[in-house]
């Protein structure tokens, strides 16, 4: 008879006893992080370091040549006898004051609790002011910047006569500047005014001369020589 062949009793036990134990679970493995789009901490954005030296440098050269150009323009007037003027030069001394004062008065009479009565004084613009000017300017050659106020319009209109004010508007939408900070500009050869809202220099002979007009009375006067874009 063919013997049966068992295995050791000890290694069969382990066997059962193996073969009835839970498995452990498995360690997850980590996920696959996902690909990273964009800028990280840290990463530069905006110009690199060469683009701001090159966006630097462009600027510095730009205002070297400004400022040559006005040196330049600076050296030219003076060799010319030219008077760089600007517009508080044609107030004469205490006329800041007084200018206060006649608005102070205005606006005590006009709106002092009383309705404002249609085509009354109070309803329309007022030049307020005086013809007060400095005698000194009298007769100087003179470079002064302004906007342009033309007595006729049109794209072909060509005039040889039109008004010089600080501020953009005046005489047309809004009350005219003071006689002494309106000037009176007369032209030998007709020009046209395309763009009212640019200013210009007009260079000329200044004179304490008094023009009227429907749109403001002027206290100076200047008889051009040339008018130029005034560049900002």
């Amino acid at each position: 008879m063919r013997s049966i062949l068992f295995p050791p009793f000890a290694a069969l036990i382990a066997l059962v006893v193996a073969c009835g134990q839970p498995a452990e679970p498995e360690t997850p493995a980590a996920p696959v992080a996902a690909a990273e789009t964009g800028p990280k901490v840290g990463d530069k954005i905006g110009e690199s370091d060469a683009e701001k030296a090159a966006r630097k440098a462009e600027k510095d050269a730009a205002a070297l040549a400004k400022a040559a150009e006005a040196a330049r323009i600076k050296a030219d007037l003076e060799a010319r006898g030219v008077r760089d003027v600007a517009w508080e030069d044609l107030m004469p001394e205490g006329e800041e004051e007084r200018l206060a004062q006649m608005y102070q008065a205005q606006m005590s009479m006009l709106y002092g609790g009383a309705g404002i009565a249609e085509g009354s004084a109070a309803d329309t613009s007022v030049q307020i002011g005086t013809f007060n000017t400095v005698s000194e300017l009298n007769g100087v050659s003179v470079r002064i910047p302004g906007y342009t106020v033309p007595f006729e319009y049109g794209s072909k209109a060509e005039i040889t006569e039109f008004l010089l004010v600080p501020y953009f508007g005046a005489c047309i939408h809004s009350p005219p500047p003071p006689p002494n900070q309106t000037i009176f500009v007369k032209a030998d050869t007709p020009i046209k005014l395309k763009d009212l809202a640019q200013a210009v220099w007009i260079e000329g002979t200044m004179l304490t001369s008094t023009q009227r007009s429907d749109l403001a009375d002027a206290a100076y006067t200047i008889e051009m020589t040339s008018i130029a874009k005034y560049e900002y």
